[in-house]
């Protein structure tokens, strides 16, 4: 058997908007959107994708899957997300090398150190 991961879904209330907002932070294209959803890829064709779905509930809970980035400067990738509406959270990691932050919808996800 042989598996390969295609895209990662993650449910939001604005698909389109969500989407648009992680094109700017992580610099991938929207390759497909409609009114329930859109798809990010690091270009067209390359997977995995992030397909964002339009769902009718609020997330209320820490995620129990979350993607983790690493950039070359942590400290300057944290700021400029914030500076796009990304906001900082506690989900109880306490101090460690990575820094927990949350999209616009509350989505966390982590800015690991430079490796």
């Amino acid at each position: 058997m042989s598996l390969r991961l295609e895209e990662v879904v993650i449910d939001c209330s604005e698909p389109s908007a969500l989407a648009r907002w992680w094109e700017v932070a992580i610099g991938w294209q929207v390759i497909d959107e409609d009114e329930d959803g859109a798809e990010l890829a690091p270009a067209p064709g390359q997977t995995p994708t992030l397909m964002f779905v339009k769902v009718a509930d609020q997330k209320r809970i820490k995620n129990r899957l979350h993607l983790d980035w690493v950039p070359d400067d942590q400290q300057a990738e944290v700021d400029r997300l914030i500076g796009l509406g990304a906001t900082r959270v506690d989900v109880g990691q306490g101090e460690q090398s990575w820094v927990v932050l949350a999209d616009p919808e509350g989505n966390e996800f982590c800015i690991l150190a430079a490796r």
